[in-house]
């Protein structure tokens, strides 16, 4: 079987230019996977838009059909920071469908990888921070009311807390949360993961790769989860806007190489999402973005 990847055009958004950044990389992703020889045509798969009933199982009904709509309230359109339009319905909807796919082809080739996903700041009423829909939430609450799976661990390495997820899964025993992000960064308001490792400002690779190897090891052993929810996100990158730590590329490399060859050698299904990034050179960004793909086909390979 070929490693898969999931990919929408659907996942683009037309957005005003201020409003841009944190939009317009997905397809320069999908070929820049293609014109590097990461991915060929066949390995793509794509996404249905997820629906009322898959996200209501996360989300509140009245949340979900007043974003859909158009009508949340100016107040809360400034928590999530994005303005509204049908493509923006769209391509959340279109994400959040693409996890889900994402996390099934994990539990059928072992391996598989979004070119999109990681709202992790979503809660069950509200966005935040660039974040609509908790597309891992929604994706571990599908496959466990499908009886797909019974544990699900999510590693969040994201530079920001995975509050979202955190908060909707405090009292859910099939869902562990794992966060490793930087303690000084956003959200000010932290939530409580099932374990938390927050991060100085400044952490460079190595003390970074120590941190993580002395945590998640331990704690796939703990879990013994069925699945592994990935949320790579490239904000710790030392040229991220947003960011505050200090990793390089290849820093960033041998995280996700890390992550992905211990859940296999482990024979644990792992599903990736991109997660965060924010650089105003694309290009660089999505560089940033495909060292998951490239560290995945790499381990992909080698199991």
């Amino acid at each position: 079987m070929e490693l898969p990847f999931v990919y929408s055009p659907r996942y683009e958004a037309s957005l005003p230019p201020a409003h841009r950044f944190p939009m317009g990389k997905f397809s320069r992703l999908y070929h820049y996977l293609l014109n590097h020889g990461v991915a060929r045509p066949q390995q793509f798969w794509e996404p249905e838009r997820a629906g009322w009933e898959w996200l209501t199982l996360v989300h509140a009904p009245r949340y979900v059909a007043d974003f859909c709509a158009g009508i949340l309230s100016a107040q809360e359109f400034r928590r999530i920071g994005l303005p509204w339009s049908p493509a923006l319905v769209e391509r959340t909807c279109t994400a959040v469908g693409g996890t889900i796919l994402t996390a099934r082809l994990a539990l059928s080739h072992g391996l598989a990888c979004n070119t999109c996903g990681g709202t992790h700041h979503a809660f069950a009423d509200f966005g935040s921070g660039f974040c609509i829909f908790n597309d891992l939430a929604v994706s571990a609450r599908v496959l466990l009311a499908e009886g797909q799976v019974r544990r699900v661990l999510v590693v969040d390495l994201d530079v920001h807390q995975g509050d979202g997820t955190a908060w909707i899964f405090a009292d859910e025993p099939g869902v562990f949360t794992f966060s490793m992000h930087c303690e000084q960064n956003f959200p000010g308001r932290k939530q409580r993961s099932d374990l938390d490792v927050p991060l100085p400002v400044g952490l460079d690779d190595d003390a970074y790769l120590r941190v993580l190897n002395e945590h998640l090891p331990g704690l796939i052993e703990t879990v013994r989860p069925d699945l592994v929810l990935y949320d790579a996100g490239v904000d710790p990158h030392r040229s991220d806007k947003l960011g505050k730590l200090a990793l390089t590329d290849r820093g960033l490399f041998e995280r996700d190489r890390a992550v992905l060859g211990l859940c296999l050698k482990r024979g644990i299904p792992v599903a990736a999402v991109i997660g965060g990034g924010y650089d105003n050179d694309l290009d660089a960004l999505v560089a940033r973005h495909a060292l998951l793909h490239r560290a995945a086909a790499e381990v992909y390979h080698r199991a």
